[in-house]
């Protein structure tokens, strides 16, 4: 009894030590502190607004696309292009402002851009993640064709925070 309840023990911890989606333990040290960065995948990155400084760190970790779908505007006298170029990366972005921004036309933009990065790392980011997260939902129930409840999970993990009774009220209202 002593044997198998020390295997479980050692089962139990040897579990616990495996690194888990988009937990902290896959992300790099340097990177641990850009707000709501998660990493679900092996070649996705998403966060709130980083550091300017952190976008060097992003390209030594691998990243070779940042994605912002913050509006210039969000960000006076800070040139994103200019900075995540110098790192080394290519710089997109899509102007997402609120709620009225989340339209088809954006999340095909965003599905087609994601497509022609392909398989490169890339880091999508807004303020906080939540327009992050709720393109991604979006994506996942009209591109995708993910159920309504898989397409807010998807945001969920992605960071969606204040706009989900909006996009739940769009994957209600527009079908795939």
């Amino acid at each position: 009894m002593r044997k198998l309840f020390s295997a479980a023990i050692v089962a139990l911890f040897s579990f616990l030590a495996l690194p888990l989606p988009g937990l902290a333990s896959e992300i790099p040290k340097a990177l641990q502190g850009v707000m709501n960065l998660r990493h679900p995948s092996s070649t996705l990155y998403v966060s709130g607004q980083p550091k300017p400084e952190a976008f060097a760190e992003f390209a030594r970790a691998g990243v070779k696309n940042v994605i912002s779908l913050r509006p210039p505007q969000e960000t006076p006298g800070f040139d994103e292009a200019k900075v995540v170029s110098k790192a080394g990366m290519a710089y997109y972005n899509i102007p997402i402002r609120g709620a009225d921004d989340l339209t088809r036309d954006n999340v095909m933009q965003l599905d087609t851009l994601l497509k022609k990065i392909g398989s490169e790392p890339v880091l999508i980011h807004c303020s906080s993640s939540n327009r992050v997260g709720a393109l991604m939902a979006l994506r996942a129930a009209w591109v995708q064709k993910a159920s309504i409840e898989e397409a807010i999970k998807t945001g969920e993990r992605y960071g969606i925070g204040q706009l989900l009774p909006e996009v739940r009220k769009l994957l209600v209202q527009e079908p795939k």
